[in-house]
Order: structure tokens, then C-alpha cells, then sequence
């Protein structure tokens, strides 16, 4: 055990001095001036009950009752017993407040502060739009090629089960989910396999959901272009192109026709490494369907779904171009291609006259167009393809002579 001189301890003139005539220099105090917590909330509990405190002739306890928050007004008190009861009266430090709107009296705070109790400032329930349908636009999976009309890669059919297995989450019981495609292979089969992965996802999450099974809508196939054989999907399109251009160029007599030689910069576009959606929104082309009527008609089956399937959840596998073309006529802006089972989505407000599209952490709010009032581009002529010229027999809505009515 350790033997402790108290005068090691003492301050400066109380202790036996060194040689010379010096004091020991004295150590450095370690006694704290603060009250400690239960002191403190001790003191807290005697203010609000109004212990009495100090008079203003210095005794203690006048016999007075003093209110929480009460602070004395004789200016006779010492300043520095003013302060002391001017601290004792301020709110707590070691309990919460309550909330503003008792604070401040007013009902108009307890209904802001309901309405801010999420990061996410929203509307009250009654003054939300109603969604009448929620349209996703999703792209086809992987294909084996645009050369012919392939179906999807092993890569692509797993990319559409997928999503429907994820889409499967999103969906609550008792909703309706209608499966629409393109007419052809690589959106068929993407929709095929989006209604497996879903019934997987609903038969895992325990989900009691209505799947109508997929069918093909012409309001939503690609964009086409006009060929000797008529309208046709540009994929389509690719074998009689690349058979006349070979032609062409093994005989090398005459010019080209016009349809061939757009279609040629089309993939040829694509074979240099460039993007051929962006060369066809960008570059007007005159055997190739416009993007603004890409966009007219997916709304016109938007809406005739939407007839057909009120209050349904609508999944349409479809193609990349129209679908960046109806984003573009959202946004004002080009916000690029999407991948391969990426959507685009649409929420159909009742009355059917505003929709929400979002891409990629972008919303906008747009009118959805009438389709009657909007102008056909064609007053006064029909289009049919040539049996002189091609030998074939003319398509629905073909393109090749003009005939006036």
C-alpha cells in the first residue's frame, strides 16, 4: 500500500517549503464544477413545482408558490440571482419537447407536422389523382439477330422471366394484368416468358392475381418501311433489301429505287458501330414510318386497352424505337435507348385525358393526345403498292402508286 503525504496535496504556502525558500508548485485540480444528470433533472423536478427560492432580502424561502417558466421581476435581486432563476425557468435539456403544435396553440401546425412525417412531402389521399391504369412499355429480351425474324436467345428468355418474376412483387392482390405483345417472334416470346416468371413470382409470393394470357396487338409493332411488297417491319424487310442490293450490285444497271436506298443507309448505319434508332428519329426518311405516327398509334392502343381493361395493370412487350420515340415525345429530349427488357412506364390518370411517363428517374406529366382531332397527314390520297413494277400483290396499307380521290 502506498503512503500518501498530504501535504504533497496542499496548496501553495500550506506545506513545508523546499530549500531555497520556494513553495512545491501546486497539482492540477480535478474536481468538476458542473452538477451531474441526476442533480440536474433533481433541480428540473423542484422548478416546475415551484419550490420557493431565495427572497429578495437574501433569506431563503419567501412561502411563495412560483409557476413553471416563472421568473421574479424584482429588480432589487443581485444580478447574479436573477440569472440563476432565469435558468431554472428555461425548458428542460434533458427531455424531449413536445410537439409544435402544442407549443404553439395552433391546429393548423399539428396538421403540418402530420402531413411532413415522411421525407416524401405528398398530397392528403383525397387530393391524390387517381390511377386508372399502369402501362409498362418493355422491350423484347435478347434476340438472335435483326437480319431475320428471330426469336430470343437463351439470354433473352431468361431476361423476360425475369422481369416477370420481379414485376410479380410490385402487384397486389385482387389487381388484373393483361399481357400484350407486338406481332412478332422476339416480343411474342418475350411476353410468353414475362407471363411464366409472373405466375412463378405469384406462386412464391402467395398472391391471388387475374393474368390474362398474351395476345398480339398491330397498334403496337415496330416502325415499318414501305417496300415493293408493301409496309413491312424493318426486320422484315432486311431479306428482299439485301436480295435486290445484291442484284444491284452484281449487274450494276440502272439506279437504285428510293426505298433502297434509305433502307441501305439504315443498316448500313448499324453495321458501322452507330445506332440506326437514332439515325431514324433524326434523319427524315420517305419510305419509313415517322416517329410521331410511331407514337399517335401506341396511344390509340394505349387507350383501347385501357377501354377494354379498366383498372388492370397493362405489360406490352414491344420494340425499342417506338418506345424511345413516345419517351422523346414526353421529355422534350433524346433519353437514349433502352436495354433489353427496360420499360418505359405510363400511368393513366382517370378520364384519360393525363398520364405520367417515367425513364430512367424522369417523370413528366403530358396530355394524352386525342386521336380524332389529330391530322391524318393524308387529305386527298391513298397509297397502294405497283403490280406493274413488282409483280406482287398489294398489302394492307402498302405503299408504291398514288392514286387520288
Amino acid at each position: 500500500m502506498t503512503h500518501v503525504d498530504p501535504s504533497r496535496h496542499s496548496g501553495p504556502g500550506s506545506g513545508p517549503e523546499r530549500a531555497g525558500g520556494d513553495a512545491r508548485p501546486p497539482l492540477p485540480r480535478t474536481d468538476r464544477d458542473e452538477a451531474p444528470l441526476y442533480l440536474a433533472r433533481y433541480l428540473e423536478r423542484e422548478a416546475r413545482r415551484g419550490t420557493a427560492g431565495v427572497s429578495g432580502n437574501g433569506q431563503e424561502g419567501d412561502g411563495r408558490d412560483h409557476r413553471p417558466g416563472e421568473v421574479s421581476t424584482d429588480d432589487g435581486l443581485p444580478l447574479y440571482l436573477r440569472r440563476f432563476r432565469e435558468r431554472r425557468a428555461e425548458p428542460s435539456l434533458t427531455e424531449s419537447l413536445p410537439p409544435l403544435w402544442e407549443r404553439a396553440g395552433h391546429g393548423i401546425q399539428q396538421a403540418l407536422s402530420e402531413d411532413n412525417r415522411t421525407k416524401e412531402i405528398s398530397a392528403p389521399p383525397e387530393a391524390r389523382p387517381r390511377i386508372a391504369n399502369e402501362v409498362y412499355l418493355v422491350r423484347h429480351g435478347e434476340t438472335q439477330g435483326y437480319s431475320t425474324e428471330s426469336g430470343l436467345t437463351p439470354l433473352g428468355t431468361w431476361q423476360a422471366h425475369a422481369y416477370g418474376h420481379t414485376l410479380a412483387k410490385r402487384i397486389r392482390d385482387g389487381e388484373r394484368t393483361v399481357l400484350v405483345s407486338a406481332p412478332t417472334n422476339r416480343a411474342g416470346q418475350t411476353a410468353e416468358q414475362i407471363q411464366r416468371g409472373l405466375l412463378d413470382g405469384l406462386e412464391m409470393f402467395e398472391k391471388d392475381v387475374e393474368v390474362v394470357a398474351p395476345a398480339a396487338m398491330p397498334e403496337f409493332r415496330n416502325f415499318g418501311v414501305a417496300t415493293p411488297g408493301g409496309i413491312r417491319d424493318v426486320t422484315s424487310a432486311f431479306r428482299q433489301y439485301y436480295a435486290q442490293l445484291e442484284e444491284f450490285e452484281r449487274t450494276a444497271l440502272g439506279d437504285r429505287p428510293m426505298w433502297l436506298v434509305e433502307i441501305d443507309r439504315f443498316w448500313r448505319t448499324q453495321q458501322g458501330g452507330a445506332d440506326p434508332i437514332t439515325y431514324w428519329l433524326q434523319v427524315p426518311m420517305l419510305h419509313f414510318e415517322p416517329p410521331a405516327l410511331c407514337v399517335r398509334r401506341f396511344w390509340a392502343g394505349i387507350e383501347r386497352l385501357a377501354e377494354q381493361y379498366p383498372g388492370a395493370r397493362l405489360v406490352i412487350a414491344t420494340h425499342s424505337g417506338p418506345i424511345r420515340a413516345l419517351a422523346i415525345a414526353a421529355f422534350g429530349y433524346d433519353p437514349g435507348e433502352p436495354y433489353n427488357t427496360e420499360h418505359v412506364r405510363v400511368k393513366l390518370m382517370e378520364g384519360a385525358s393525363e398520364a405520367l411517363v417515367s425513364y430512367r428517374n424522369r417523370v413528366q406529366e403530358v396530355q394524352v393526345p386525342e386521336i380524332e382531332a389529330l391530322p391524318t397527314w393524308q387529305l386527298d390520297e391513298q397509297w397502294s403498292p405497283s403490280p406493274a413494277t413488282t409483280g406482287a400483290t398489294a398489302g394492307d396499307g402498302a405503299v408504291g402508286t398514288r392514286s387520288r380521290t
